[in-house]
């Protein structure tokens, strides 16, 4: 094959008519896929699960054994399916391990934006090396001829009407089963209620947390809240300033002083998680506990203080600090 013919397959290629159909589904299923996360009405719906599912578990993988088998000799249909769910399998982890060493983390964002770009880049270079293959050697999914065949074996023209019967039932058996399994994926039995409260970095990651700075200085953290109660509900978020003391006598670590730095509101949707940055700045160099407690729905009075508030806190979190004198 000259030059010439060479760039003449590849401008055909990438024609609209020419694009691969398998490659066209896959594409667009993926694009339903981030529709399916990001808008309002369908990141509720069982329609999430349908088409996430597939995105981590099948898409990645098909994309690949796309690009690195363009003809039809190399794999055959149950070779490329079985492939297709064993290196998706293994991709999407290796994506979200690389990920843990970039400053955006494991999280749905950048997960969802890399598994999008490793497809999308996948398809173009599969695409490419199909349309650079003779046409007799390229593969392709015989959409078509399995439409056919299909129809053949559950509809011959010389049927009875009890088989023909028989044949429709056993179609809407299939597609009863199909519709519940992804209900039941989608819409699981209710199991145990539980809120999520963690602290996270500066860099938003589970480390460099600020335990040892100066006074007046400025410092934060990342304080998130994952909400798995079956119902929305608006927190109420205290930061406190103590000082504690560990008594050997009896084992237990005592109340000397607390403060309040802040305290706020955050509404969580069930099933949603939110990270709200928390910038703070401490004076005292007599405190040595950063404590950070999360209530519900029951809020005490003010009037509870001390070891009594911390104690009526839902969730508990805390970060041992050592505070130097400022810099003169």
């Amino acid at each position: 094959m000259d030059q010439e013919e060479y760039y003449q397959r590849i401008f055909e290629g990438f024609e609209p008519h020419n694009v691969p159909k398998d490659l066209a589904i896959v594409m667009l299923c993926t694009v339903v896929s981030i529709l399916c996360v990001y808008l309002p009405i369908l990141n509720t719906s069982p329609l999430r699960v349908a088409f996430g599912l597939p995105m981590v578990l099948f898409i990645p993988g098909y994309a690949l054994i796309a690009a690195l088998f363009p003809e039809k000799d190399d794999l055959d249909g149950i070779e490329r399916v079985a492939l297709s769910f064993g290196l998706s399998i293994a991709v999407s982890p290796l994506i979200g391990l690389a990920l843990n060493y970039t400053p955006w983390g494991i999280r749905l964002d950048p997960i969802l934006t890399a598994l999008t770009l490793f497809t999308f880049a996948m398809l173009a270079v599969a695409h490419w090396r199909r349309a650079v293959v003779p046409a007799e050697k390229r593969f392709v999914v015989p959409f078509r001829e399995m439409a056919t065949e299909a129809k053949a074996d559950l509809f011959p023209e010389n049927q009875s009407r009890t088989d023909r019967a028989l044949s429709i039932v056993l179609v809407l058996a299939i597609l009863l089963a199909i519709v519940t399994t992804i209900y039941v994926l989608a819409v699981p039995k209710e199991g145990e209620h539980f809120t999520e409260f963690y602290i996270l970095g500066p860099g938003g990651k589970a480390a460099d947390y600020p335990t040892a700075f100066a006074a007046g200085s400025n410092q934060s953290v990342i304080i998130g809240i994952g909400n798995h109660e079956y119902r929305d509900i608006t927190y109420t978020v205290e930061v406190l300033l103590t000082s504690q003391a560990f008594d050997p006598t009896t084992n237990t670590s005592v109340l000397r002083d607390m403060e309040m730095i802040d305290r706020f509101a955050v509404t969580v949707p069930h099933n949603q998680t939110v990270e709200v940055p928390f910038p703070f700045t401490i004076e005292r160099t007599d405190m040595n506990r950063l404590d950070f407690i999360l209530f519900n729905e029951t809020l005490p009075s003010d009037g509870v203080w001390g070891k009594n508030r911390l104690d009526a806190a839902y969730r508990d979190l805390h970060l041992w600090i050592g505070v130097r004198p400022p810099v003169q």
